[in-house]
């Protein structure tokens, strides 16, 4: 291996070095001090004088004199099924005390793109105990779906909440959640760590922590490395994985402070031209391979910066995701908890993974049911701050109250509670017994007389026939 003594300046996370032999995208690099202190970083970008290296650490230290070693290798994560239940950091390295991790693999980060053809269509049903997901945008097994949020609002815990409890119902299958924390803080940190230990969720778990004070360029490579874990615990392990990734907005700013560093020409609020291209990269490793047993579900969560959801990132992400959650800071605020506003919230997959079979056959006309009231009812407390309440008509006035039921009894529930995907429905049944049943126009006669709490109720009095002699 050759080493250069020819850095020409340093920007930021970046270093340019003036080049005499070809290299390679994504090369690694080791730059090695003064001191002897080696720091290790990538190629970004090759013309044929210039190359431009990004380091995984601070470039405090480094100088003209500095040497550089192209190692003529990629970045490559180290993978084996002793992984699970393992805390790694940013860069793949251990941060529970454990040992180093011995590799079945070193598998390349970058992955490869899944064939269209050969995708499969995501189709099964998982329970995540959270009755505005399952009842009412359900998550099904190789979607990715994000959740939109704001800044001080609960999504981390939710993401916890959904980690610990995900899962799919039926057949005994093998279940596994990684979970990738971006530019969070050490309270953050903490707070996750200690949830996953105390919930023993941990255990079929990987987590992936990427502090604030980590140097922005191992953001970017965090979720590259946990996706590769996913991967390679899915297609050769046949398992089922659920990938969260918080926060998409803390890997966006890196992006964005990387494209400075590089001078380049900005895009969309500062964001380089290219963020579309790069979030696909990483959202597009979700779904399901045909002649595959395993499979990869992601869940990203962004902070909206503003609570501005036409924002680049949320637009973006938007696009290429199948749906998304939104968090409600109104919601928040009256302190009902998970705030999941239903009504802009969607998953485009629903409709795949409910049903007969999957949960049941009522699913579908229920949650339509409970959405068409909840909006009407949202509707008219706007009309009530301008004419008051007295001035409804009966009807209205129900569907009124039953917004307000709906948010505590259907939006409210505990952190530690869950709901399986019967009682959530069952759950749905009792807010729908509060309207008049001549207001159920969108659901089947046939299952109202098979579910409604009324119908059950009177068929439980009916007296049974005598046996004949």
């Amino acid at each position: 291996m050759k080493e250069y003594r020819t850095i020409t300046s340093i920007a930021g996370p970046l270093v340019f070095v003036e080049k005499t032999e070809p290299v390679g995208y994504m090369e690694l690099v080791n730059v090695i001090l003064a001191d002897g202190t080696v720091k290790r970083g990538q190629v970004l970008d090759t013309s044929e004088k210039l190359v431009a290296l990004q380091v995984f650490e601070t470039t405090a230290g480094i100088d003209r004199h500095s040497k550089i070693r192209f190692t003529g290798e990629v970045i490559k994560m180290p993978v084996s099924t002793e992984i699970l239940g393992r805390i790694l950091s940013g860069s793949g390295e251990p941060l529970d005390g454990g040992p180093e991790i011995v590799p079945d693999k070193r598998l390349d980060i970058t992955g490869a793109a899944i064939n269209p053809y050969a995708r499969d269509n995501p189709s099964e049903f998982i329970q995540t105990g959270i009755s505005t997901i399952d009842g009412m945008n359900t998550l099904v097994r190789g979607q990715k779906l994000p959740i939109f949020s704001g800044s001080g609002l609960p999504h981390n815990d939710l993401a916890l909440q959904i980690a610990r409890q995900a899962k799919v119902l039926g057949a005994e299958e093998a279940f596994a959640v990684i979970f990738v924390a971006m530019g969070i803080t050490a309270e953050e940190a903490r707070h996750f760590m200690n949830d996953f230990e105390r919930t023993g969720a941990l255990e079929r778990a990987v987590v992936f922590l990427n502090l604030a004070d980590d140097p922005a360029i191992e953001r970017l490579i965090t979720p590259r490395l946990a996706l590769t874990t996913a991967e390679y615990l899915a297609y050769e392990h046949d398992m089922h994985v659920l990938v969260i990734l918080t926060d998409m907005t803390n890997y966006c700013e890196a992006l964005r402070q990387i494209g400075a560093a590089r001078e380049e020409v900005p895009g969309r609020r500062g964001y380089p031209g290219y963020m579309y291209t790069d979030l696909a990269s990483i959202y597009e490793r979700a779904g399901r391979i045909r002649g595959k047993t395993g499979s990869i579900t992601q869940i990203p969560i962004l902070t909206m910066p503003g609570d501005d959801i036409t924002h680049p990132i949320p637009d973006l992400t938007g696009y290429i995701t199948e749906g998304q959650f939104v968090i409600s800071r109104e919601l928040h605020r009256r302190g009902i908890y998970p705030p999941v506003n239903v009504l802009p919230s969607l998953s485009r997959l629903m409709n795949s993974g409910i049903g007969v079979g999957k949960t049941r056959e009522d699913h579908k006309a229920v949650s339509d049911q409970l959405y068409a009231g909840y909006a009407e009812g949202k509707d008219l407390r706007g009309l009530v701050a301008i004419v008051g309440k007295e001035s409804l008509s009966d009807r209205d006035k129900t569907l009124l109250e039953f917004a307000d039921i709906f948010e505590d009894k259907f939006v409210r529930q505990g952190y530690e509670e869950d709901r399986g995907i019967e009682e959530t429905l069952q759950l749905g049944w009792d807010l729908l017994a509060t309207l008049p049943e001549a207001q159920l126009t969108r659901i089947d006669r046939k299952l109202i007389e098979k579910y409604h709490p009324a119908h059950v109720a009177k068929k439980a009095e009916e007296p049974v026939p005598a046996a004949s002699s």
